[in-house]
């Protein structure tokens, strides 16, 4: 029963998704069983991925899915990206986590703001060939995302900045940077303004990778930058517009966390039920025990809630509806649900679960940044809480 075994790839009918987003998903999951699961363990002992499965999430077009094919990408839609995260997440959250930025926050947000002339530049290096990251927070501004004090200054036909950026994912493999700094601040968050940068140019460095409790493949830096010149059509949307570039893509990019979340959920739940039926106690397997089963009732009639809140978050974010407080909801439930199912299926291996040799200590420790990162869950609290106190009740 050890980690390095190959669980049966078996998926359930997944409902919720269209023929084509399921034939994808399950594609992908197998690929990951195959390729990824066999270094999982060292990568994450090492704190780095390893380049060869980056270039394979090229290859399959998995870091460009809602990129047009007209620019090199797979032409999917948003339900498709995040049946992807899930079915990477199952196997390796952290694998998941570099084709989740990659698609929700920094291609989504090009695709949306870019002007003609930075889609036409960029979009093919984001489907094809490079990693990108998204660069909002500081060391003063984490859930307080508009205290940034990283500056911007026009000077001729460019922008310069100033300033230093903290907690950077894919910070050290991405050569493209989705950068927020403040251009008047005097104006406040609407002072904003979103750049597209390369890490090639001068004034850029890359600083102090992060030594993590989990998701310790994906990696997470430091950036500054030292009168850094940026071109003034690599302004992504208007100048001031950054503060609403940064909230759309937030609200997207937590629907990718839960996905995330549903994907260590399922593999919590897949491997502490075969374990259960294997493992002989007191003269019988362990799932003939009433107890050991109503956890594993609990466990996946949760997992089923916050996928469905997950998919329908998707889906309204497709339709063009309003979905601040179903993006919340997803993230807020499906973090929650990864860890109760982590922490049970952990439980259920006993002594087993606590050990490196098993899975169940690994996705535990990957499931908390759930709770944390794209807005904590004392956040999303409050977005649904506001929602909620806006209804006119009769």
């Amino acid at each position: 029963m050890a980690s390095t075994e190959t669980m049966a790839p078996t998926v359930p009918p997944l409902t919720i998704l269209t023929e084509n987003e399921r034939d994808i998903a399950e594609g992908v999951y197998q690929f990951a069983v195959e390729t990824i699961g066999p270094k999982s363990a060292q990568m994450d002992r090492d704190n780095h991925i390893d380049p060869d499965l980056v270039k394979q999430f090229f290859d399959l077009d998995l870091m460009g899915i809602e990129i047009p094919e007209e620019f090199g990408g797979l032409g999917q839609n948003f339900g498709t990206a995040i049946a992807v995260i899930e079915a990477l997440a199952r196997v390796d959250a952290a694998c998941a986590v570099v084709v989740d930025v990659q698609n929700t926050l920094v291609a989504n947000a090009i695709l949306r703001w870019g002007s003609p002339e930075l889609k036409k530049k960029y979009l093919p290096q984001l489907a094809k060939s490079k990693v990108a990251s998204y660069a909002l927070s500081e060391a003063g501004s984490g859930s307080d995302a508009f205290a940034l004090a990283t500056t911007a200054a026009k000077k001729g036909d460019k922008w310069v900045l100033n300033g230093e950026k903290l907690w950077i994912t894919n910070g050290l493999e991405a050569e493209l940077f989705l950068v927020f700094a403040n251009a008047d601040k005097s104006k406040g968050y609407k002072g904003i303004t979103a750049f597209f940068v390369e890490s090639s140019w001068k004034g850029f460095t890359k600083g102090k990778k992060e030594d993590k409790l989990g998701i310790r493949a994906s990696s997470t830096l430091a950036l500054s930058f030292e009168d850094l010149e940026v071109p003034e059509e690599n302004v992504v949307g208007k100048v001031g517009e950054g503060y609403k570039i940064a909230i759309e893509t937030l609200n997207e990019g937590r629907i990718g966390i839960g996905a995330q979340m549903l994907g260590i959920a399922r593999a919590a739940l897949d491997y502490s039920t075969k374990y259960v039926k294997q493992r002989v106690q007191f003269g019988k397997p362990l799932a003939e025990f009433q107890a050991i089963q109503h956890e594993l009732a609990r466990m996946d009639m949760e997992l089923e809630c916050a996928r469905l809140a997950v998919y329908n978050a998707a889906r309204m974010k497709e339709s063009g509806r309003p979905f601040l407080r179903e993006a919340a909801i997803a993230k807020l439930k499906s973090s929650e649900v990864a860890e109760m199912c982590a922490s049970r299926g952990l439980e259920l291996l006993g002594g087993y679960g606590y050990v490196k040799d098993y899975p169940l200590e690994k996705l535990y420790r990957d499931c908390k940044i759930g709770k944390i990162y794209e807005g904590t869950s004392f956040m999303q609290l409050g977005t649904i809480a506001k929602e909620v106190l806006r209804r006119e009740i009769p």
